[in-house]
């Protein structure tokens, strides 16, 4: 599961588990520390937000030629532009330089800090965020009818799977990112399958656009995100070229946050032997 669906909305999971991981961490150390609760509190609050940033810095740092084309998107935090491993380590430090300033926060914020990792691991792992589903054998349909399933469109290449709508917003804003990528990463297929709108409202709307999108594939009865268990729009699949899913995201991707993607799908796929 990718995302939670409440009524006509659809939220991503893994930003809903940080939260209840800071607030359980938070929680923790505050009730430890007893008389020092509020220090202890907002030490991890501290460290929560140093974390975060860290982590967008250091991806947009890894990733600056993609942003210096578009600068304010900096600021759009949807995109998916994270580097976890710096922000948890800055965390940590964060944590450690608290606990060593003060005595009395030393076993609330180590307690803390696991009580928030276990948190994080039981809920991904009981609500499959980290799951890779195989691509289902289900059939989609060309824009003049003809039938395929999702692995015959891999072609043997490591794929690009994108759900998209033209009544989503955030579909149509990162659609021009991957009609640029499809353009340059010629090593790369890329698929797009529409989720329940019709053969005639998809030319209409793809012939209105500034930019071209080969691939194009129906899914009238949006069966496709349900089997890979994310129903919300977009939501987009990294496959290897043995069809494997490496990586499943909901919500939108900016064209640095999906060059970078593309870059672990290309040396995932390059480490992996050849089925024989």
């Amino acid at each position: 599961m990718t995302a939670l669906q409440v009524g006509p909305l659809a939220f991503p999971i893994a930003p809903l588990l940080w939260l209840v991981a800071l607030l359980v961490a938070q929680g923790l150390a505050a009730r430890m520390a007893g008389a020092h609760a509020r220090e202890a509190g907002d030490a991890v609050w501290l460290a929560a937000l140093a974390g975060f940033a860290a982590a967008r810095v250091a991806f947009v740092a890894g990733a600056a030629d993609a942003y210096l084309a578009s600068p304010w998107s900096v600021l759009d935090l949807r995109d998916g532009g994270w580097s976890p491993a710096v922000g948890v380590a800055v965390a940590l430090t964060v944590l450690a330089w608290r606990g060593l300033r003060a005595a009395p926060l030393r076993r609330p914020l180590a307690a803390a800090s696991a009580a928030g990792a276990v948190c994080w691991g039981a809920g991904s792992t009981l609500l499959g965020v980290h799951d890779r589903p195989p691509l289902p054998a289900l059939a989609l349909q060309a824009l003049d009818g003809t039938p395929a399933e999702p692995h015959a469109l891999v072609h043997g290449q490591p794929a690009v799977i994108n759900l998209w709508a033209s009544w989503c917003a955030p579909c149509r804003a990162e659609l021009p990112a991957f009609a640029a990528a499809q353009q340059r990463e010629r090593g790369v297929r890329f698929v797009f399958v529409n989720q329940g709108e019709d053969a005639a409202a998809v030319q209409r709307f793809l012939a209105a656009q500034p930019f071209a999108l080969d691939g194009v594939w129906l899914d009238r009865a949006s069966r496709l995100g349900a089997a890979i268990g994310s129903t919300g729009l977009p939501t987009t699949l990294f496959v290897d070229a043995q069809g494997r899913v490496v990586e499943r995201h909901f919500g939108m991707l900016s064209a640095a946050s999906l060059a970078s993607r593309l870059r672990v799908l290309q040396a995932t796929t390059a480490s992996r032997p050849s089925p024989h």
